[in-house]
């Protein structure tokens, strides 16, 4: 397996840091996400499902089967200023003991916020609600709101996933509850005290102005973070830019994402926006990372080549059949200054 460059510039990349399986919202089982991944010629990829590292040894042991690296993460909900923040742990040694206890906390929190969501869509018809969201997701796993968003479209209540959630999911509707979710500083320290790397995950996806994303990148730097998703599927190039120069501006690394949630839409793993020029260190060269990175790259993988590319220009990739949103967003969970014709997902409600 070829090693990562040392930088974004103009070189060809067969990495995905942010996807999703049947551990969290996803709608494949971690070893078929890996087997997808294999398909589209990735390398190197983290499983970081919402609160979640159960799919990871599923996803590991795969890999290895077909000599991909999947690197142990999971995607941390939190909250600033009243905001659901989502933040990624990059572990290349896996949870330590404070993470752990984090993790089974977001469990209880995200079964007291289904239970609420379910009395809540009593109201607009739909009965015993909580079972059937169960049923949908097959497993025991934490409910999100997708789960709630399928239900409603099976029984007839709204036309698709998007009508779910503007009408009844999405933020300030009758089932957009709020749960007590951690603060940012201690979901930071859960990853630190883990020996992984935090990583802000899609920070133009936060309806936030540019004044107010420079305030939640402090904060994030001051609580110990040390990179954000440069690029989290298809975006607005100019506004990747000038994310570029932030993140530059506080010497935070750089990552890379499609939010892969399932197939068929589109996103696909590995798929997202053009890399812009930038002097952005990428993630994989953090200290706390290159070990694990390097040690991969003494793996051997066979399968087409890498999907993604950086670019000099400003012309965005274009959208293919297997490329897809993931499910369950909230369109206007989106700053208005984000929004292009190319950019086709969202933050992922959850």
């Amino acid at each position: 397996m070829p090693a990562l460059p040392e930088s974004f510039e103009g070189t060809a990349l067969a990495i995905d840091l942010h996807m999703h399986s049947t551990a969290s919202d996803g709608a494949l089982a971690p070893s078929e996400l890996v087997t997808l991944c294999h398909a589209k010629g990735l390398s190197h990829i983290a499983l970081t499902d919402h609160d979640s590292l159960e799919g990871v040894a599923e996803a590991d042991l795969r890999a290895r089967e077909l000599g991909l690296s999947v690197l142990p993460a999971s995607e941390l909900s939190c909250q600033w200023r009243g905001l659901n923040i989502h933040v990624v742990g990059l572990l290349p040694s896996g949870p330590g003991a404070m993470l752990e206890a984090g993790l089974a906390e977001q469990a209880i929190a995200r079964e007291k916020r289904a239970e609420t969501i379910a009395r809540r869509l009593e109201r607009i018809g739909l009965s015993d609600g909580l079972a059937k969201a169960r049923a949908w997701a097959g497993s025991d796993r934490p409910l999100n709101r997708p789960d709630f968003a399928h239900v409603m479209v099976a029984e007839g209540l709204v036309a698709d996933l998007s009508g779910a959630f503007s009408k009844y999911l999405g933020n300030g509707k009758i089932g957009d509850v709020k749960s007590h979710w951690p603060y940012l500083s201690e979901v930071v320290e859960w990853i630190l005290d883990s020996g992984g790397v935090a990583v802000l995950a899609h920070p133009l996806r936060y309806k936030l102005t540019r004044r107010k994303r420079g305030l939640l990148l402090d904060e994030f730097c001051r609580a110990g973070g040390q990179a954000a998703e440069l690029v989290s599927g298809f975006q607005n190039p100019d506004v990747t830019r000038d994310l570029a120069r932030q993140l530059m501006e506080r010497d935070l690394y750089g990552s890379l994402g499609s939010d892969f949630h399932f197939p068929g839409g589109h996103l696909a793993p590995g798929s997202m926006s053009p890399i812009p020029r930038t002097a952005v260190a990428p993630v994989w060269a953090h200290p706390r990372l290159a070990a694990w990175f390097a040690s991969a790259a003494s793996t051997d993988v066979a399968g087409p080549g890498a999907i993604n590319e950086s670019v000099d220009d400003d012309t965005p990739r274009a959208l293919g059949p297997e490329d897809q949103s993931p499910e369950g967003e909230s369109p206007e969970d989106k700053s208005p200054e984000d929004k292009s014709p190319e950019d086709k997902n969202a933050a992922h409600s959850v």
